[in-house]
This record gives structure tokens, C-alpha cells and sequence, in this order.
């Protein structure tokens, strides 16, 4: 049996995971200074270099910020950072239709259960909230930037309904990364008013308390964005 090959880690990476540790321990709060880099050098016995870019990998993690002159700083890590880290991933698989199919079978599961949650907890305010993210989009019909906006607005109204800053994080940046998608696809003839007509069937699942019709609504809603896409794509 072949043994699985284990990797050394990197002196930056041991200083990192250190500094991690202490940070998810509770050893430093948001806002407490780190040492200073001559006090990590000595004490982990590096040079300034391993020292640097194991506080701009604590960096990049959302655990420090950094500036200037001064020793880096905890900070509270927000979903926007860990989403923010995806990013560059996320486009390199959207290089590749394969990774294309793959993000829109994600926003499907992902916005499906969004509005099934809506349907079975949205408050009054909630309702009317989307409903106002409803007439906007139906107010800029007509002006594909405002009505492109509007489209994202009413979509990410069901995220905020969740009340979970992964949520929204999530659904900004699957919005973000098929953003071509929705560019070609509402420019399609017939397509912007196919999703009002569909919007408009997502609200009114949601306003009647229906997590089925609303979960249909959505599926029909995502399934028609896509087949519009392979069609453009295609050249068809």
C-alpha cells in the first residue's frame, strides 16, 4: 500500500498556524497588537522575510490587518473575507464550462433552499421589503444597467431574509462570479420580461407562505437563465 505523501510546512506557515492558534484560543482579542517582527524573529528564531509573509498570510486569512510602521492587528473575521479568499478560485474554474454548469447547479441548490426559508419565516417587513426590490426591478425594464442592478437586488433580498452574513457573503459572490452569465442572458431577446414573470412568481410563493411553489418558481426561474446562456454561447 502505497503511504500517503505528507508535506513538511514552511517556517512561515508553522509561525502562521501559531499565531492562529493564539488568535482562535483567545491569547489575542480583535483590536490587541501582535509583537512586533523583532520580537517574532527572536522568538521563533527567523529572519524578517518567514516573519512577513506569515503575517501576511494571518492577513489574507482575515485574522490581522497591517499597517504601515506599525505591528499587525487582530481583527474579527467577517464572511466577506472568506469569501474574498474564494475568488480567485472561483474564476479559474469559471475559465472552463464544466466549472460554468458546476456554479449554476450551486446557485441553484443555494437560492432554492434561500427561498424555501423565506416562504417559511420571512417577516411582514420581510415580504414587503422584496416586494419593493420587485417594483424596482419592474421600474427598470427598459434600462438593462438599472434593470441588471435591480435584478441582483431582488435576488440578494432573499438572502438578507435568512439573517446569516454567510448567506448574503455566499450569495454576493456566487452573484459576482456568474455575473457574464446574467450579463448575456438578460441581454437575450424576451429575457428581461421572463424575469419579471418569474420574479414576480418567487414573490408571490413567498407572500402566500408556499416553499413549494416558491421553490419552483425559483428552479423554472435558474433553469431558463442557464438554457438562455448555452444558447447565446452556442451561437444559436
Amino acid at each position: 500500500m502505497k503511504r500517503p505523501v505528507i508535506r513538511r510546512r514552511k517556517l512561515y506557515e508553522e509561525i502562521a498556524a501559531e499565531f492562529e492558534r493564539r488568535i482562535v484560543e483567545g491569547d489575542y482579542a480583535p483590536g490587541d497588537q501582535l509583537p512586533s517582527e523583532r520580537k517574532i524573529m527572536e522568538e521563533f528564531g527567523t529572519g524578517r522575510p518567514a516573519v512577513r509573509e506569515a503575517l501576511f498570510a494571518l492577513s489574507k486569512m482575515g485574522l490581522v490587518a497591517q499597517n504601515s510602521g506599525e505591528p499587525a492587528r487582530v481583527t474579527k473575521p467577517t464572511a466577506e473575507v472568506l469569501i474574498g479568499e474564494l475568488s480567485g478560485a472561483a474564476r479559474a474554474l469559471l475559465a472552463d464550462p464544466e466549472g460554468v454548469r458546476q456554479f449554476q447547479d450551486a446557485r441553484m441548490l443555494f437560492e432554492t433552499a434561500l427561498v424555501r426559508e423565506a416562504a417559511a419565516n420571512a417577516t411582514d417587513d420581510d415580504v414587503k421589503m422584496l416586494s419593493e426590490a420587485l417594483e424596482a426591478n419592474k421600474r427598470a425594464v427598459g434600462t438593462p444597467l438599472n434593470f441588471e442592478r435591480t435584478d441582483v437586488e431582488f435576488h440578494y433580498v432573499l438572502a438578507v431574509i435568512a439573517q446569516n452574513q454567510i448567506l448574503t457573503a455566499l450569495h454576493e459572490g456566487l452573484l459576482e462570479w456568474l455575473s457574464e452569465q446574467r450579463a448575456i442572458s438578460n441581454a437575450y431577446p424576451g429575457a428581461t420580461a421572463a424575469a419579471i414573470a418569474a420574479h414576480t412568481r418567487i414573490f408571490e410563493a413567498i407572500a402566500a407562505r408556499d416553499a413549494d411553489a416558491a421553490e419552483a418558481a425559483m428552479r423554472d426561474h435558474l433553469s431558463e437563465v442557464a438554457r438562455t446562456y448555452w444558447e447565446v454561447k452556442a451561437g444559436r
